[in-house]
């Protein structure tokens, strides 16, 4: 269970990460989930010229409040586009810099990386699989085709409503160099359909799009609640 934040357009990089912290350290949480605290490593991805494929990443073990945290560079960079994800691992044995956010896949067409919130212990039976190891890494296989850089969004929505019951969300935010993609989707019967929100901020030339309402970046009318089952594409340019 995790939280991610997604920026993109005219911001500050500060902001959006000590957006990240509050979520981790469960100050912004409105939500009926025992999940307050994300102490289980974290990890981000960034635009940034003369990085492989224009995309800079860092993951993290630590937490995201930690000193050893604030060393990286991603918060005094000046970027176009930001996603963090901040974790609380959901079976405990998944914990370490193995299992660390954004997950990343290499193709034909370029690398792709990839965060999720949710639990999906039932998503490796579509992969052939006997067994789970790792949902979030078995989501990713499922869902992105590491041989393309782009998502179709009604195909992806296919597949999630595929998926066996059993699991608690997909949300997630799945990048390439050119676009990212928002994928907003929770099963009717989570037992926690508060902490899966997605909401949206929208301003002069930016976006964000966040697990919980940041009152640091904006009051909670300027909020939107997402709608249930949307894969929104924000492209990188």
């Amino acid at each position: 269970m995790c939280r991610l934040i997604l920026a993109s357009g005219r911001f500050d990089t500060r902001a959006i990460i000590n957006a990240a912290v509050a979520m981790g350290e469960g100050r912004t949480a409105d939500h009926e989930s025992p999940f307050r605290c994300h102490p289980n490593g974290w990890g981000a991805v960034w635009r940034q010229a003369g990085a492989p494929h224009g995309l800079a990443l860092h993951r993290d073990p630590s937490t995201l409040s930690s000193e050893r945290a604030r060393a990286c560079g991603a918060w005094d960079t000046e970027t176009d586009f930001l996603a963090v994800h901040v974790r609380h691992a959901t079976v405990p044995r998944n914990a370490g810099l193995e299992f660390t956010h954004p997950l990343e896949r290499h193709g034909q067409a370029g690398p792709w990386y990839f965060m999720h919130n949710g639990y999906l212990p039932t998503v490796h039976t579509l992969l052939g699989l006997a067994e789970s190891r790792f949902d979030s890494a078995e989501y990713f296989d499922y869902v992105v085709d590491a041989r393309r850089d782009t998502l179709d969004p009604g195909a992806t929505l296919a597949k999630l409503r595929a998926i066996p019951p059993g699991g608690s969300s997909g949300n997630a935010i799945a990048v390439s160099p050119r676009r990212a993609y928002l994928l907003h989707y929770t099963p009717a019967t989570t037992p926690y359909p508060r902490y899966f929100n997605m909401r949206r901020l929208m301003g002069p030339g930016f976006c964000v799009f966040a697990s919980e309402i940041i009152p640091s970046l904006a009051p909670a009318e300027r909020w939107e609640t997402l709608p249930p089952e949307q894969v929104i594409e924000v492209p990188l340019s």
